[in-house]
């Protein structure tokens, strides 16, 4: 797959760990607020989704694909600076889906969003993979 214009990367999310256990990535709150300068709330959810379709795969490659389901975020509070980091950790992990949650936390450690995103396992990979 070619990392060209990939939607994580202009968003500057950062993969720092990867286990079955959890995956752990950052981004940067410069860039990626909204119009009243705080954290996007969408940004969060790429990140989000980012890391959990990240943790989704190390459970189901190469037999089969995960492709993204169903994304639900609740935003506590805003950032408006620094990085944030996320932290995936499966809750379910089947065949056919997986379940993780993803809480992104500020650089002072405070909850800014947590996210439960769920994926299809397929058997077989979209065009163009």
């Amino acid at each position: 797959m070619s990392r060209v214009e990939q939607l994580a990367d202009k968003l500057g999310i950062e993969l720092v760990s990867l286990s079955h256990d959890e995956v752990v990535g950052t981004m940067p709150v410069e860039g990626n607020r909204q119009p009243f300068g705080l954290l996007h709330g969408g940004a969060s959810g790429v990140l989000a989704e980012t890391l959990g379709s990240t943790l989704a795969a190390l459970h189901s490659l190469p037999e089969r694909f995960p492709v993204g389901l169903e994304l639900a975020c609740t935003h506590h509070r805003s950032a408006t600076s620094g990085l944030v980091t996320g932290v995936a950790r499966p809750l379910h992990v089947g065949r056919s889906t997986s379940t993780s949650e993803i809480v992104v936390s500020d650089e002072e450690g405070r909850r800014i969003c947590t996210a439960k995103l769920t994926c299809l396992h397929r058997d077989t990979r979209p065009d163009g993979w």
